[in-house]
């Protein structure tokens, strides 16, 4: 995060908004940053649409700047405050008639518009692209041939998630002993958690022979906290945020399906995407209405097995690099794949360096280039106030 202006004018606030997908920890995550006067959880998000004065004094102009979620909860935050209101647009901007601005990350989502909303719509690139220069110039991993793992942020994830990477990484670390493992902490996540879905305490954990042995602290050798398993393999810990410049410079990410196929993609790290569909009746991390129903006590298994099925079979494209292109780029291995099946795969990966060359290529090539950050502020300036953005 950049140092905000000393004697800056602008108050900024975070407010977060109801989401499935969330954790409940996200204000938690976001106030280590040091940059928001205000956090509202997601859980005081209806609250403050009733009585924003509750939330503190609200300046009497403003912008609400949307960059995540469900587009309609900040379209109802800036009529609520009487704000203008500037939505950032993956794929599609869903409530253009009540939009101010519009920031594109990619053509299609002009092409999209109404052609009389088209004027208020100006293609900013995509927000990943610039992870790739704030990972630069970071410190170097020590030398060996890295493996990122990434089991999900979510209990949903870390539960199937969790087992099978820790059975994968021994399998690995067995046919490729100079092979490193580097888990990046998520922020919504802790070490006692992944211990937690790792152990006894975790049903699915027992039909997968990786455990782990101890956390081991910090010391000279190692910045970092280390998970040891059973079998002797050592996963060091990466929980200090962000995480790109250690990420960017692993060889191969073994990863759960999200937006961190969109956060590697735009580091430029090759990746395998993970789906085991053995685990469907407990994978219910899902988005939409669907995904609340499958959360429903007595439904929840029925529905949770449906929705992920349909999902499935109608979704071919499930990691964010694969849908942008509209082909596959990165694998994906969505059935009832195993650890070994995984673990031979990255193997022959990390055995083919032209191959690991060439999905890196073609994912920096997906990412367009550096700047949309500074577009994106751009945008928002010229919605602030005059004697604000001056």
């Amino acid at each position: 995060m950049r140092p905000r202006a000393p004697g800056a004018s602008i108050s900024l606030r975070l407010v977060l908004v109801p989401c499935p997908n969330a954790t409940g920890t996200e204000a938690e995550a976001a106030a280590p940053w040091g940059q928001f006067d205000r956090i509202v959880p997601a859980r005081h998000f209806w609250r403050l649409l009733l009585n924003p004065g509750r939330y503190g004094p609200w300046p009497s102009r403003g912008v609400v700047v949307f960059l995540g979620g469900d587009q309609f909860w900040t379209v109802l935050l800036s009529a609520r405050l009487g704000y203008r209101h500037i939505t950032y647009a993956e794929w599609v901007a869903r409530w253009p008639r009540w939009n101010d601005r519009v920031a594109a990350m990619a053509p299609a989502v002009l092409d999209q518009l109404p052609r009389r909303f088209r004027s208020r719509c100006r293609v900013v690139g995509d927000l990943m692209a610039d992870l790739s220069d704030d990972a630069k110039g970071r410190d170097p991993l020590p030398d060996g041939l890295w493996v990122a793992l990434m089991p999900g942020s979510k209990p949903a994830k870390l539960r199937v998630g969790m087992p099978f990477l820790l059975e994968t990484a021994d399998r690995l670390a067995a046919q490729l002993p100079d092979c490193r493992f580097l888990l990046p902490v998520a922020p919504t996540t802790n070490p006692d958690e992944l211990l937690y879905f790792s152990g006894a305490a975790n049903p699915i954990a027992s039909g997968y022979r990786g455990r782990i042995r101890a956390l081991l602290p910090a010391d000279a050798q190692s910045p970092w906290r280390r998970l040891l398993t059973e079998a002797g393999t050592v996963i060091h810990l990466q929980e200090d945020l962000p995480a790109h410049g250690a990420l960017s410079q692993c060889s191969l990410a073994l990863t759960t399906v999200g937006a961190n196929t969109a956060e590697l993609g735009a580091l430029g790290v090759p990746m395998i995407v993970l789906v085991p569909t053995q685990h469907l009746e407990v994978m219910q991390a899902w988005d939409g209405g669907l995904g609340l129903l499958a959360r429903l006590p007595g439904l929840r298994r029925l529905i949770g097995f449906l929705l992920s099925a349909w999902r499935m079979r109608n979704h071919g494209l499930l990691a964010w690099p694969n849908i942008a292109a509209g082909r596959m780029v990165v694998p994906e291995r969505v059935g009832p794949i195993t650890p070994e099946d995984i673990a031979t795969e990255a193997l022959e990966w990390l055995q083919a360096p032209d191959r690991l060359n060439g999905q890196r290529d073609d994912l920096r090539r997906l990412r367009g280039q550096p700047g949309a950050v500074a577009a994106l502020a751009d945008e928002v300036r010229e919605l602030l106030p005059r004697a604000l953005s001056d």
